[in-house]
């Protein structure tokens, strides 16, 4: 399943090699394989990562999806799992590492980073259907000129305050105490 030339593209992305790109890199082929999917030229792929963490480049070269097309979505859990979903076919698939990484100073990064890129799909990642749905295809906004500082934002992130539209920077935060 490894393949250097790719690897390679992924750590030049990246712009170096570490046990996290390797694992995003194993996850992105894992789910292509089983999925039987390619390189999404538009939104046909989607992928859901649950973390923000150095994988995450990998599964961008690989398998084309990024959050400027839409089709990579940040779901904040923190956990080291890539949900991905075929638009066409209609399957999905969630890729979560099992091995975590308990104390990251403790471990030699090189020799973890080969027994990811070395070990089988099945040692290191557990296989499911998401939990979540396949989310909303990408949309396009109008802009709307905030009254305060005159910028555009898109008229899904504009708030009202007093009358005037405000981006998110120039809208006051509202708490109350919780």
């Amino acid at each position: 399943m490894f393949d250097e030339t790719s690897w390679q593209q992924c750590v030049n992305f990246h712009g170096h090699s570490c046990p996290g790109l390797a694992i995003g890199y194993r996850a992105a082929l894992a789910a292509k394989d089983r999925m039987q999917v390619a390189f999404s030229a538009d939104e046909e792929i989607v992928c859901v990562t649950e973390n923000d963490a150095c994988g995450v480049d990998a599964v961008q070269v690989l398998t084309g999806c990024s959050i400027g097309k839409g089709n990579l979505v940040y779901r904040g859990t923190g956990k080291m799992a890539f949900s991905f979903f075929d638009r066409k076919k209609k399957n999905a698939l969630r890729v979560f590492f099992k091995k975590p990484i308990q104390r990251p100073e403790d471990i030699d990064r090189t020799q973890l980073q080969h027994m990811v890129l070395s070990a089988p799909d099945d040692e290191l990642f557990s296989f499911s259907i998401p939990t979540f749905a396949l989310p909303d295809a990408a949309r396009l906004f109008t802009s709307e000129i905030c009254e305060k500082c005159g910028e555009a934002a898109p008229e899904h992130k504009i708030r009202l305050l007093g009358g005037k539209k405000l981006c998110l920077d120039c809208f006051p935060a509202y708490n109350r105490g919780w």
